[in-house]
C-alpha cells in the first residue's frame, strides 16, 4: 500500500551477506520432515487459525537504517502472540526480507513448534522509475530479474517458511504513475517461476501470485480487462486484492458521507455506522474482482493482500478532508474485516503490523506513517488494547518498550478526536 514510495537502494554488499549467513542446515531435508515443511499454503490461505499481516520492521525515518536481526525477532515475537503466523513482505532490494527469514529460523531452532509463515515480495519496476528519466510504462527495469533471483534464492533457502511468493506490489495499478508496468511484465515473471516449479527448481508446493489493487485484477474500469491480464488470472495460483475503503473516503466519498436519515445521530454512532459501510465498500471490491474472475472462467481463491486505515493523517483524509483518520476508526475497521474475512474462509494480510516512519519523512502527520495497529514504539492502538488486557504481551518489548496502550489507556480521551464524516 502506497509502496509508490519505494526508492529502490542499491545495497548488494549488504544484501549478499544477510543471504549467505547462517544458511539453514543442508541436510535438514533428510531429517523428519516438520509440521513447517509439511504445511502448505494451500493449507493456510483461508485458514482463521493462520493470522496474516503486513509487515516491515522499519523504525527511522530512511531504509538505510536496516532493523537488526534481533529487533525482527522481537516484532516476530509480538505479532505471533496475537495469533498472526503469517507476514507479508515487499521487496527482496534490502537486508530486511532475508533477515527476517533468518530471525524466523532462529526462533524455530529455540522453539521447534513456533510458527511463522512469509508472502515473500519480489518488487518489480517500469523502465526509468525512481528516477530524473520519464517512466516507460512499456519497457520494464533491468533491475527485475535480479529482484526475481534473490526471490527465488530465499525461497529455496527457507522452504519451510516462505509458502507465497508475490511477484509485484501494485505493479499495474495505473495510478502507481512512478512504476506501473503492463500485465505482461508480471505475466513474463509469474510463467518463470512457475516453470521454476515445474522444473524443480523451486518448491512445488510454493504458491505465486501477484498483489494488486482490486482494479488491476478486473473489478474496476474496464481498461483493465485486456488478453494478457486474462492469462495471468490463470497463471497464478490465487487472486492477491487489495481494497482500500480508506483512500476513497476522499476519492469516491458517497459510501463514507452521512446520509439524510443519520444526521440524527451522535457522532460516534454516526462513525460507527459509516465503518459499516466502509466494511461494505471492501466487500463490493471484493466481489467486483469475483465476479470478473468468474466472468473469464478463472476459479481460484481469492484473498485480500493489503486493505487498512490510518490512525492519523493531515491532507486529504484529516480534519479538513474527509475526517475519516482516528484510532476508533482504525480500531472498527480492524475488528469488521477481521470478522467478515475469517467467517468467509479469506485471508486478510491486514496493513500493518507497525508504523513506518520512513514512508513520509518530511511529514510526521502523513497518513503513510499510521497504518500500524502498533506505533513505532511498540504501544498497541485502540484496535488490540483488548490484547494488552489479556496480557498477551507481557515480557514482550520493542526496543526496550513495553507493550502499553496508546493514550495511556484512556478511551475518553481517544474519544474526544473522533470525528464524524461529513454530511452528503
Amino acid at each position: 500500500m502506497k509502496s509508490r514510495l519505494l526508492k529502490p537502494l542499491c545495497l548488494g554488499m549488504a544484501l549478499a551477506a544477510a543471504l549467505t549467513c547462517c544458511n539453514p542446515k543442508t541436510e535438514e531435508s533428510s531429517e523428519k520432515p516438520t509440521k513447517q515443511m509439511e504445511l502448505t499454503a494451500k493449507d493456510i490461505l483461508g485458514n482463521p487459525d493462520y493470522q496474516a499481516i503486513s509487515y516491515e520492521g522499519y523504525r527511522e525515518k530512511s531504509r538505510e537504517i536496516q532493523p537488526t536481526v534481533g529487533q525482527l525477532k522481537e516484532d516476530v515475537k509480538i505479532l505471533a502472540a496475537m495469533g498472526i503466523k503469517i507476514l507479508r513482505t515487499y521487496n527482496v532490494q534490502f537486508p530486511h526480507a532475508a533477515n527476517l527469514l533468518r530471525a524466523i529460523k532462529e526462533l524455530q531452532t529455540d522453539d521447534p513448534d513456533f510458527e511463522m509463515y512469509v508472502m515473500l515480495g519480489a518488487w518489480i519496476d517500469c523502465k526509468n522509475a525512481w528516477t530524473d528519466l520519464e517512466p516507460d510504462h512499456y519497457a520494464e527495469s533491468e533491475e527485475n530479474e535480479g529482484e526475481i533471483e534473490r526471490a527465488v534464492e530465499l525461497a529455496n533457502q527457507y522452504p519451510d517458511i516462505v509458502k507465497i511468493l508475490a511477484v509485484g506490489n501494485e505493479a499495474m495499478v495505473k495510478w502507481a504513475t512512478t512504476y506501473h508496468v503492463q500485465p505482461s511484465v508480471i505475466l513474463k515473471w509469474v510463467n518463470h517461476v512457475q516453470s521454476l516449479k515445474d522444473s524443480g527448481k523451486l518448491p512445488k508446493d510454493l504458491w505465486i501470485t501477484s498483489s494488486d489493487d482490486f482494479s488491476s485484477w478486473g473489478g474496476g474500469d474496464p481498461l483493465y480487462h485486456t488478453e494478457d491480464l486474462k492469462k495471468l488470472a490463470h497463471a497464478v495460483d490465487y487472486i492477491s486484492m487489495h481494497t482500500y475503503p480508506y483512500h476513497n473516503t476522499h476519492y469516491n466519498p458517497d459510501f463514507w458521507k452521512v446520509p439524510a436519515e443519520e444526521m440524527h445521530l451522535d457522532e460516534i454512532e454516526k462513525v460507527d455506522a459509516a465503518m459499516l459501510r466502509a466494511r461494505d465498500f471492501a466487500k463490493w471490491q471484493y466481489d467486483s474482482v469475483a465476479n470478473y474472475m468468474k466472468s473469464i472462467g478463472v476459479d481460484k481463491p481469492i484473498h485480500i493482500g493489503e486493505t487498512g486505515w490510518a490512525s492519523v493523517s493531515d491532507g486529504f483524509y484529516g480534519a479538513e478532508g474527509s475526517r475519516a483518520t482516528d484510532e476508533y476508526k482504525q480500531a472498527l475497521y480492524y475488528q469488521h474485516m477481521r470478522e467478515w474475512t475469517n467467517a468467509e474462509g479469506i485471508s486478510c494480510f491486514y496493513f500493518e503490523a507497525f508504523n513506518e516512519p520512513w514512508k513520509d519523512e518530511k511529514n510526521p502527520i502523513g497518513p503513510e506513517n499510521h497504518f500500524g495497529i502498533f506505533t513505532e514504539s511498540g504501544e498497541a492502538k485502540y484496535a488490540i488494547w483488548d490484547l494488552v488486557d489479556q496480557g498477551l504481551f507481557e515480557n514482550l518489548s520493542r526496543d526496550g518498550n513495553p507493550i502499553v496502550k496508546t493514550y495511556a489507556g484512556d478511551k475518553a480521551k481517544l474519544l474526544q478526536e473522533v470525528l464524524s464524516p461529513p454530511a452528503k
